[in-house]
């Protein structure tokens, strides 16, 4: 069963906004479901949407709540662009295969752009730009070379040298790479508000309800709870984040620590276009602004999970994240108002790994690692409910299980 992790701590910003409530029942009795789901965060709740959408009946399980594991933690960069450089992923996986998961990537917030306008959705989502800033991981001549392969591949970039990059955006760097049509919102609304829509068809809820045993077969699965009644289903999808059962294999991932911050409002100092930013760097650096004119920065990141050594680094991430983003725009006021840490995930590739668990047709396994975890959840409810329809996605063997 699941490694449990302390996910966050801190106060993420988010909890400066409302998001609507979500009801819940309490699990009594045994149940049966077409399709039972694990995890009520956003990748749960992207999937219930999708395959209430395709009218499966549907459960979900949570052994905390709705919202309150790592989404409530996320900064919602809702970007298109991989934390691998397609360059650097065309070395690793052939022209052809990063080309491709960067156009997925690319449909993936397209896709979530428009189902939030069709369900109207109230989450603060704003179409945005983001720069992709020369660092110490990736200079100038490698964010040429960058934007080049990213025209190649049919997905538009501009190269920005320092002087345009100055003139646009007041930012000081030697280079970066601009690009259109990410997303900015607040992520807790978007869960909430999927997951309405998903009750709205008549999907169920149960928390807190905790999966402690598991059978399956070729007709379907059996999960046991802590709480006593068991739940059968044809498809299970586990959508638990970080926190993975034993039937997942081991797979090319680790999990790791990282910290944010948010300022007060200050709208009148947000630079030109209200663009994402992000450095070429490691750690690399990250922020945003809210709809209300604060600025959401993040990165600093650490290779372990030890959640007592993460959480009393947090006042020194915070000085660090400060200062950090002080240098990019000094006219910012750049206190922390808000300071949280958290739990994050991330493969070599950067890209997430979404299937069918091998040995286990019917188990269903989401695993939105890097900083995409939200465009990749995307990605998933398209490939899942899919496979689940006995239909094949066209991109399932890109981010299958490797066998």
């Amino acid at each position: 069963m699941p490694r449990k992790l302390d996910l966050r701590s801190g106060t993420p910003v988010w909890s400066a906004y409302r998001p609507p409530s979500v009801p819940v029942d309490r699990l009594m009795r045994d149940v049966k479901t077409d399709v039972l789901i694990v995890g009520m965060g956003i990748s749960g709740a992207m999937m219930a949407e999708a395959l209430t959408r395709d009218g499966r009946s549907v459960i979900c399980i949570d052994r905390r709540g709705p919202l309150r594991g790592s989404t409530a933690a996320t900064t919602a960069l809702v970007q298109f662009e991989i934390d691998q450089p397609l360059t650097r992923l065309s070395r690793m996986m052939g022209n052809s295969a990063a080309r491709e998961a960067w156009r997925r990537s690319r449909l993936a917030v397209i896709n979530l752009r428009g189902r939030i306008g069709e369900l109207g959705i109230h989450c603060q989502c704003v179409s945005t730009p983001s720069l992709y800033l020369a660092g110490d991981r990736l200079g100038a001549s490698d964010l040429r070379q960058e934007a080049e392969a990213r025209r190649q591949a049919g997905i538009a970039a501009s190269f920005m040298p320092r002087n345009e990059l100055r003139s646009a955006f007041g930012i000081d760097r030697a280079a970066a790479i601009l690009s259109h049509d990410n997303l900015a919102l607040d992520p807790r609304k978007l869960t909430s508000g999927l997951l309405l829509h998903a009750l709205e068809r008549k999907a169920r809820f149960y928390a807190p309800a905790e999966a402690t045993t598991l059978e399956d077969n070729r007709l379907g699965v059996t999960v046991g709870t802590r709480q006593g009644p068991s739940i059968k289903a044809r498809h299970l999808v586990l959508t638990t984040g970080y926190e993975l059962l034993d039937v997942v294999p081991a797979t090319d991932h680790r999990v790791i620590s990282t910290w944010a911050i948010a300022t007060r409002p200050q709208p009148n100092k947000i630079w030109p276009q209200a663009a994402m930013i992000w450095e070429a760097s490691d750690p690399y650096l990250y922020l945003r602004a809210t709809s209300d004119g604060r600025v959401v920065c993040g990165g600093e990141d650490e290779d372990f999970t030890d959640e007592e050594r993460r959480d009393a680094l947090t006042p020194e991430k915070t000085e660090r994240l400060e200062k950090k983003l002080a240098r990019i725009f000094p006219m910012l006021d750049t206190t922390a108002f808000f300071a949280w840490s958290g739990t994050f995930g991330a493969t070599g590739t950067g890209l997430p790994i979404i299937g069918s668990v091998p040995g286990h047709p019917r188990i269903h396994a989401v695993m939105g690692y890097g900083g995409n975890g939200i465009t990749f959840s995307q990605i998933a409810s398209e490939i899942v409910s899919a496979s689940i329809a006995g239909a094949q996605d066209a991109d399932a063997d890109l981010f299958a299980f490797k066998t």
